[in-house]
């Protein structure tokens, strides 16, 4: 029972609001110091660094530096002028602008944490000044956020394609319908919100075509990123990590030279904004990595996707399963460690049971991200949380109606394959 003391040690530490990067940073030297003492400090040290120098990794800070650059110069803005213009009629506009810009940057940060700290750092104060309480304000950013690591080119998707041996250009295919749904569910449930709450538009009445058509002239420069981030993708000219640097060169020129807002003095404040947030971030992602290696040492995942196995031999009861087992799994472990670890061991399982593997992908996808957005462990919560300064409990008083629209789409595209692959049977594999 002693390999289960580093979990114990971790709920102990969030119960005393201990910071989460302080809790996983504890847990894991826990179990490395006292129950696993063969391993020298100076190793252990080493994997926290390593951690945060793989290329993978690298797309964080790449991509944070993105939103900072569209930020000060202009192409963030363009991109909620377009959102708002679409859907800052309805009744809580800048709530709907996030999931609405949440849904366009995800062919541009391709990374829920990333999304997350842009739109908190970026829309979150708008509405605040708009009387948006910051609970629900960070409820909306959070879930919205899980929107982006599904459309592609979702980091999520080309991890789990590598670790069960599938396509990545399937994996993207398969990821547009289930992040449009959720999207689409999401808006749904706050314009409801809004209603009960009487929160106000942005606009005061509906664009018309003309207006529309003079935003896309303006915002076209903004819009094309994602575009231009998904042909670099799927033609290869480069990686998702290089894809983050083409942002921040995308961004400086768009910003500095055709919207002009970019200037020269912004540059220090930039590389401050940008240097703290991704700390803060890969502060919290080495302390899950560590947990994750006694998670993996201790052979915990295994034995519980063993445990599931002698359960049940029927999809429906083993879909229920995964689903409970890596929403869990996604509250405590970074969603890129998890996607390493369990495909090679659920995926023969799934496909035995007469599971498709692309689906199975975005199921897996979708919960660990749906886990990192939940209370009260979620990576991405606690990413949101964390800038915006406000309290967990609020948060899950604020947002459980978005919480319960996620985990209805995701028993939805659990259950309703096409939903997956309607796009790959359509176009073909």
């Amino acid at each position: 029972m002693t390999q289960f003391l580093p979990i114990l040690i971790l709920f102990l530490l969030f119960a005393f609001n201990i910071p989460v990067g302080y809790c996983l940073l504890a847990a894991g030297l826990s179990y490395f110091v006292f129950l696993s003492p063969g391993m020298p400090m100076d190793m252990i040290l080493q994997s926290l660094v390593a951690q945060s120098q793989s290329f993978t990794m690298l797309a964080i800070p790449l991509f944070v530096t993105a939103g900072v650059v569209m930020s000060y110069g202009g192409i963030a803005g363009a991109i909620m002028d377009f959102a708002e213009v679409l859907i800052g009629h309805r009744v809580g506009g800048l709530a709907q602008v996030n999931i609405l810009t949440s849904t366009f940057m995800g062919g541009c940060s391709g990374s829920g944490n990333a999304d997350t700290a842009f739109n908190a750092k970026i829309i979150v104060p708008e509405m605040e000044k708009r009387g948006y309480t910051k609970g629900f304000s960070a409820a909306v950013t959070t879930c919205s956020s899980c929107i982006t690591p599904i459309i592609p080119p979702g980091i999520c998707l080309i991890i789990y394609a590598t670790a069960a041996n599938q396509s990545i250009g399937d994996m993207f295919m398969a990821g547009y319908l289930p992040g449009l749904l959720i999207a689409a569910a999401l808006m749904v449930v706050t314009d409801f919100i809004s209603k009960r709450r009487g929160l106000k538009p942005s606009r005061d009445k509906r664009a018309t075509g003309r207006e529309v058509l003079a935003q896309l002239g303006r915002s076209i420069w903004a819009l094309l990123l994602p575009l231009g981030i998904i042909m670099g993708l799927r033609l290869g000219v480069f990686t998702p990590t290089e894809c983050g640097a083409f942002c921040i060169m995308f961004s400086a020129v768009v910003g500095a030279l055709i919207y002009k807002k970019l200037k020269w003095s912004m540059v220090p404040k930039i590389l401050v904004e940008s240097a703290v947030t991704t700390a803060c971030i890969m502060f919290i992602l080495a302390g899950a990595n560590m947990f994750a290696r006694y998670l993996t040492l201790e052979n915990i995942p295994q034995t519980l996707a063993t445990a599931i196995m002698n359960f049940t031999d029927s999809p429906v009861v083993f879909l229920l399963i995964v689903n409970i087992f890596l929403i869990l799994l996604g509250m405590f472990m970074d969603s890129a460690a998890a996607l390493i670890i369990l495909p090679p061991l659920l995926v023969p399982i799934a496909t035995k049971l007469g599971i498709d593997p692309i689906h199975f992908g975005i199921i897996m996808c979708l919960n660990d991200t749906i886990g990192g957005a939940s209370p009260p462990f979620g990576i991405l919560l606690f990413t949101c949380v964390s800038i915006i300064k406000v309290k967990v409990s609020e948060y899950i008083r604020e947002g459980w109606p978005l919480l319960l629209t996620l985990l209805a789409c995701l028993l939805l595209i659990t259950y309703v394959p096409g939903i997956s692959l309607g796009l790959l049977r359509l176009f073909g594999s």
